[in-house]
């Protein structure tokens, strides 16, 4: 990349990061204007939505297709779910002894108001649901992006096993995969005005509630997920790339953290992601697996934030939060993070599982008080659950193409 692409990709960078900081300047000072406004950025993130579903299929289903190897393909794969529980199992386990040291709720709350719990599907709807959906269609949404992943791996394998990437449909796959890449970037446009109105309307929602034990949780979790962004990654990438992998990794890091910061959404940052380790090298297999499995499967930031939950209702109900109780609720974060994630059958599946374990007789007055949280610490877990996924491709390309594949990548360039 020459210096004026850096100066072109950098200075949109800016003009996002502008565009959060006013909205949330605008939110602040004006909260009925910021929740007026909160249409355009769903707009930019239906749209968003909307280019996922094909390009998740298409990358998917083509770089399956189009492996020489079928053994390369499921060392990928396993290679793959085995880095994100590594890096679940970590995260969760550094929540839990910062909440040894930082209690949420030092004092029990006297008076707990309750609520009605959501609907939620049982554990047979589940397992069939993180597989396969009704009927094809069913496919076609957002909410089942775990079927469709399935569906993609089985039809990539399909295709390979009839030919492979020079095939009709591998061609077709590969080509439909650069066209939504495209029309990634034409929406891409829009997201300074969207991220404005993002930030205004969240502000705007949630700024009165951030104060007492809600405020003291969140002081801990964002500082928590710059330093994890700043320590972690930085490890991870060390690992999976070598001497030179962190300063690589810095250097294209930064558009995945704001656009998922900015969105709400691991599964709208798939295109960012798939940019990202574009440039970095990472080989276009791995990127096009890792990435979009791990939009629902990599959730470091979730499994920060499941234990948070636990410890803060714990909190309110006077409990201790001990280390003989370090295994269940590290286990716990991992299953509802990185097992569930973006499973449909529904509401707030991660929420009732935590219920179901930990609260199973306070459940009416445990479960708003886990859904408030969720939302206020959605935007940095997102962050760090996407961006995530760029750091996972390093540490998968060391075991699939071997320890010295960044320094291969880049004398070549």
């Amino acid at each position: 990349m020459n210096k004026k692409d850096v100066v072109k990709n950098y200075r949109f960078l800016a003009i996002m990061l502008l565009a959060m900081i006013l909205g949330c300047v605008v939110g602040f000072a004006a909260p009925a204007f910021g929740n007026s406004i909160a249409f355009l950025g769903k707009i930019f993130i239906n749209m968003m939505f909307c280019v996922v579903v094909p390009l998740v299929f298409a990358s998917i289903a083509g770089a399956v297709a189009g492996m020489k190897s079928m053994r390369r393909a499921g060392r990928i794969m396993g290679v793959t779910v085995a880095v994100f529980v590594v890096t679940g199992l970590i995260a969760a386990v550094i929540m839990f002894a910062l909440m040894k040291v930082v209690p949420p709720v030092p004092v029990p709350w006297q008076e707990i108001p309750s609520e009605e719990m959501g609907e939620y599907a049982s554990v047979s709807e589940l397992i069939v649901n993180f597989f396969t959906v009704g009927d094809f269609a069913g496919l076609l949404s957002r909410k089942a992006m775990l079927p469709l992943i399935v569906f993609s791996v089985l039809f990539g394998f399909a295709v390979n096993m009839a030919g492979g990437r020079e095939t009709a449909v591998g061609k077709w796959l590969e080509s439909l995969t650069e066209v939504m890449l495209k029309f990634v970037k034409i929406v891409t446009y829009y997201a300074p005005v969207a991220f404005f109105a993002i930030f205004a309307d969240l502000v705007a929602t949630y700024g009165p509630q951030i104060a007492g034990a809600y405020g003291r949780a969140l002081a801990v979790y964002y500082p928590l997920c710059l330093v994890y962004l700043f320590t972690a990654f930085p490890l991870f990438a060390r690992f999976g790339g070598g001497r030179r992998g962190v300063g690589v990794m810095l250097r294209h890091i930064t558009k995945p953290a704001v656009v998922s910061l900015g969105t709400c959404s691991s599964v709208a940052a798939i295109p960012t992601n798939l940019e990202a380790a574009e440039q970095t090298g990472v080989s276009r297999d791995v990127s096009e697996m890792v990435i979009p499995l791990g939009a629902t499967m990599h959730m470091d930031g979730s499994c920060f934030s499941c234990v948070l939950k636990v410890a803060f209702v714990w909190g309110v109900f006077g409990q201790e939060l001990s280390w003989s109780k370090l295994l269940p609720v590290v286990l716990v974060a991992v299953l509802s993070s990185v097992g569930m994630s973006g499973v449909p059958g529904g509401g707030y599946i991660g929420e009732y599982i935590i219920c179901s374990v930990f609260f199973p007789t306070q459940m009416e007055l445990a479960f708003p008080i886990l859904v408030a949280i969720g939302n206020l610490v959605d935007p940095p877990a997102t962050m760090i659950n996407s961006s995530g996924d760029y750091v996972a491709s390093f540490v998968v390309s060391r075991f699939v193409d071997g320890k010295n594949w960044l320094e291969k990548v880049l004398a070549k360039g």
